[in-house]
């Protein structure tokens, strides 16, 4: 997963600011240190899906020697990994046919992976 320096930043009569080099308009804030640092893995990936659903590039991340600015403490931020991966998956002909009928995946809105994908993500997501 590729790690981001981010910019932590506090004025007298401010909460923590956060801003990115590498992502000129991605910025966040909190009260606290801890707020802001856990907003600024939030900000950073929705700035990154955002980028991708509008079909713009991805930066590669930045060196710390290309960072460093005066009155900010750099720290890293990751990024979630978003490259999808072939797996060859064995399901009986019947869980074909079912997915193959969902509404979604017969007027081909969603393929099948996609449809794997997400009732996956909800199990895991029931699980916890």
């Amino acid at each position: 997963m590729p790690m981001y320096y981010a910019f932590l930043r506090k004025n007298e009569d401010s909460d923590f600011g956060v801003d990115f080099p590498d992502f000129p308009g991605c910025v966040t804030a909190g009260e606290t240190l801890d707020e802001a640092v856990g907003m600024a893995e939030e900000a950073l990936n929705f700035h990154i899906d955002a980028m991708l659903e509008d079909g713009l590039d991805v930066p590669e991340p930045s060196s710390l020697e290309n960072v460093n600015e005066e009155g900010a403490v750099a720290f890293l931020v990751r990024a979630y990994e978003r490259a999808k991966k072939r797996y060859n998956v064995t399901l009986s002909s019947w869980v074909v046919a079912q997915i193959d009928a969902c509404p979604e995946v017969a007027r081909g809105s969603l393929s099948r992976s996609a449809f794997l994908e997400e009732a996956a993500k909800e199990r895991l997501a029931d699980s916890r």
